[in-house]
């Protein structure tokens, strides 16, 4: 009687536990528990629709992200189409500034996805991917145990079997409960911290309108600024074009000679020119690429004959690159056709007097405007390998990279690319090295490299005494190009000629002070010493 009296007790503790258990969590976490798989699912969508809004490629750096953005690849074209216009052209300047201000967009848009990235789709995914589905996974723990506790403590308040068997479901029972006790006091720990944390979740949405705003904001006063000054700019007529109707590149060379009356063609003496002043010091140079619509624009002024020295001598990489165009895109080598396997028969001959006695046959055979061209050209070479230690351009790196530019078969089609590469190969080498390492003796010319006038500084920048100085050194600074002042392995030198200019000082990067000195009012001294 006692032990019947003792199970009703007990089924009516399991009543009570199990009304409890139907509220175990508190009412506010009731309504945060409804709040979390609709958070999970919002932030998983929302992070891929935020990512497919993105124009850059996440994860990279800020330099390479932009330069996979639409408007980066468009800023580029922009740059590649306004080479093909001539430097007064309106279209060609509104298209530089627009070039500008669409890679300078490309840039405050890559800041601003980089931005978002860390700021938002990061934290969105971590919360989608990480912090909400561990919180779920309790939830689901916290419902199973539920219900098997539930389970258990139907079977216990059904058996009517033997009191051995009631005891052994009633510690089911008492387990069952330990353990959902265990995973609730868990779960309501992840509410509580949902619920804590809600408000920064949400500020992940409202820092991207911020970021946005931003980023709108900046790009907008960016437009306004340079849309005006580009208008006031363009709705300023530039002087009348003046431009010559003479094709330099690609055209015979005797013919560009001819109608331009000169003696040197018009690449090859003012690429050298500004390489004198910038580049003798430039290391690679002509081994280096340059910005190929540098190259291409510098190309257009030189068949205009409309050269802006000030505009490209600070890129020798370019004006080497157009050089080298030059040669190439001429329809017969410099060294032409003509004497081709005689060149390579005479770079053969082992004995070196023997070799450089048929190297000067070989140039008396050259038509008179290719001996004048090549040699101009070949004793600038010399020029610039004296600054090998600097420039690391030694007569035989010079060879390989412009050697097969002055030297090529006479081919057609397939067979033209085949044989210009094979041209490329040591056998050009062996023709164009020595031509630099003792050019003194094989073009006993005289020649003037004379330099074009530097931009001004106002008078009497240069004092008395300095001026002075400079006029007394002047025969021991002025060096003339000979067969008597140099051999292949001394220092060969260049005249710095008058001229009726402004006083003027220049440091050149190509390792030479240039300055001008006044001596009278109408004539000018330009003096030439090495940098140390």
């Amino acid at each position: 009687m006692l032990r019947q009296s003792l199970s009703i007790l007990k089924q009516f503790g399991s009543l009570a536990k199990s009304q409890d258990a139907s509220e175990l969590l508190h009412e506010d976490l009731v309504v945060v528990d409804q709040r979390v798989e609709p958070a999970k699912k919002a932030a998983q969508v929302l992070y891929k629709k935020l990512q497919g809004c993105m124009q850059s490629q996440p994860g990279l750096e800020a330099e390479k992200r932009m330069k996979k953005l639409p408007l980066m690849l468009l800023s580029i074209s922009m740059a590649e189409s306004l080479k093909d216009f001539d430097a007064e052209s309106s279209i060609r300047k509104v298209l530089e500034m627009c070039c500008f201000m669409e890679k300078m967009l490309a840039n405050m848009l890559a800041d601003f996805e980089m931005k978002v990235e860390k700021t938002v789709l990061e934290p969105l995914n971590k919360l989608s991917e990480e912090d909400l589905p561990e919180i779920l996974k309790n939830k689901k723990q916290f419902a199973k145990l539920r219900t098997d506790w539930n389970n258990a403590r139907s079977r216990s308040q059904a058996s009517t079997g033997p009191q051995a068997k009631q005891d052994v479901l009633r510690e089911e029972v008492e387990e069952a409960w330990r353990k959902l006790e265990n995973i609730k006091d868990q779960y309501s720990a992840d509410l509580y911290h949902f619920a804590t944390k809600e408000d920064d979740y949400a500020n992940y949405f409202i820092r991207l309108l911020e970021l946005q705003a931003e980023y709108h904001k900046n790009s907008h006063e960016f437009l306004n600024k340079n849309i005006s000054e580009l208008k006031e700019n363009h709705s300023q007529k530039g002087p009348p074009l003046s431009l010559s109707n003479h094709k330099v590149y690609g055209e015979p060379l005797l013919s560009h000679l001819f109608e331009s009356n000169r003696d040197i063609a018009v690449p090859i003496q003012e690429c050298i020119h500004m390489l004198l002043r910038t580049g003798m010091r430039e290391e690679g140079l002509f081994r280096l690429a340059a910005a190929a619509s540098v190259v291409k624009r510098l190309k257009t002024c030189l068949d205009q004959e409309t050269v802006d020295h000030s505009e490209f001598s600070m890129d020798p990489h370019a004006v080497a690159g157009a050089l080298k165009c030059y040669l190439r895109e001429l329809p017969e080598p410099l060294m032409t056709f003509e004497l081709y396997n005689d060149w390579f028969k005479a770079a053969g001959e082992k004995d070196l007097t023997e070799k450089l006695e048929q190297f000067k046959v070989l140039l008396k055979k050259l038509p008179p405007e290719n001996y004048n061209n090549l040699r101009y050209l070949v004793q600038f070479l010399s020029l610039l390998s004296e600054q090998q230690a600097v420039n690391k351009m030694t007569p035989s790196n010079i060879a390989i990279v412009l050697g097969p530019n002055l030297l090529w078969p006479r081919a057609e089609g397939e067979a033209a690319l085949f044989d210009m590469a094979s041209a490329s190969s040591v056998q050009v080498v062996t023709v164009i090295e020595p031509l630099i390492q003792y050019s003194s003796s094989l073009f006993p010319e005289d020649i003037s490299f004379e330099i074009p006038e530097l931009p001004e500084i106002p008078d009497g920048t240069l004092s008395a005494p300095v001026a002075q100085s400079l006029i007394s050194e002047k025969e021991k600074l002025s060096r003339t190009v000979s067969s008597s002042s140099s051999t292949a392995s001394s220092c060969s030198s260049f005249h710095l000629s008058l001229s009726k200019t402004n006083s003027t000082a220049s440091q050149d990067s190509g390792g030479f002070f240039l300055v001008k000195v006044r001596l009278s009012e109408s004539q000018h001294l330009y003096l030439g010493q090495p940098c140390s």
